[in-house]
């Protein structure tokens, strides 16, 4: 009988797992492209979605500069000879219909619409690419960081997620539960917004809000965005000093929530001072 050294074993048994998930993965929707760019082994991931280097929709547009990129079509992401696409639930059906019909494994997440979601995308992460034990790791850290940040403190100013086109967001999304977090109260709860939608001006000017948390404007002009330059949002703004936060952190279910949830803990914690010098 061959008996092989514990050193030749180990590297046969790391071998093995390296190979356990797919070696040639190409993501094509943004939360998924972030996910897999944190847990891919090396060499594993062979594309993400050419999102994934817009810096403002993105908040790993610089480590996606190391990957090729797709646009989504059935045709070039054939081409690259996947053995796994991961898309998500609004991903352009006809493309993942065609690759289906090619033969070509294709896993659909759905958006995280909670933190808790985003342990959830975690390990189905892990799980597609065959490296649940990174996102065990993954998650450990993410956990203790959320744990750290939550605010329970018994003040909890009132706060207005408005964006272009008077876009705001409840308590039942991803956005909402990030106000939570940091310890704010969401006036879209109060206004009957549990999911997303456009809040009037006139609601948003008599609910006075402690906190205004806006958006960053495009840089080129934009007709949706031409209420946030209204004199009555500009007062409530100037007013709560909450300035701008972030896109990126909020668009996906991923780790990087964490940080526009310290932000806002941040934005939180300048306001309390203001109000109640010591």
């Amino acid at each position: 009988m061959l008996r092989l050294p514990g050193i030749a074993l180990a590297l046969l048994w790391a071998a093995a797992a390296a190979c356990a998930g797919p070696s040639r993965v190409v993501t094509m929707n943004l939360c998924a492209d972030q996910l897999a760019m944190m847990l891919a082994g090396p060499g594993q991931l062979a594309s993400v979605s050419y999102i994934a280097r817009d810096a403002r929709a993105s908040a790993m547009a610089e480590a996606a500069l190391a990957y090729p990129v797709n646009h989504g079509l059935a045709e070039e992401i054939y081409l690259l000879q996947p053995d796994l696409v991961i898309a998500g639930a609004y991903s352009t059906p006809a493309t993942t219909d065609m690759l289906r019909r090619l033969g070509v494994p294709v896993a659909v997440f759905l958006p995280a619409r909670s933190l808790q979601d985003v342990r959830a995308r975690i390990l189905q992460m892990g799980e597609a690419l065959g490296r649940e034990a990174a996102a065990r790791r993954l998650l450990a850290d993410y956990d203790q960081r959320l744990a750290a940040l939550q605010n329970t403190g018994p003040a909890a100013p009132r706060a207005a997620l408005y964006a272009a086109n008077g876009f705001t967001s409840g308590s039942l999304t991803l956005a909402g539960r990030i106000l939570q977090a940091a310890g704010l109260r969401n006036i879209a709860d109060e206004l009957g917004y549990a999911h997303s939608g456009h809040l009037p001006l006139e609601l948003l000017a008599m609910a006075d809000p402690d906190l205004l948390i806006g958006t960053s404007p495009y840089p080129r002009g934009s007709r949706s965005e031409e209420i946030l330059l209204h004199p009555a949002v500009r007062r409530l703004a100037a007013r709560s000093g909450a300035g701008r936060i972030r896109d990126a952190d909020w668009v996906c279910g991923t780790p990087h929530v964490l940080r526009a949830v310290a932000a806002l803990a941040e934005q939180r914690r300048i306001y309390m001072e203001r109000k109640d010098p010591e």
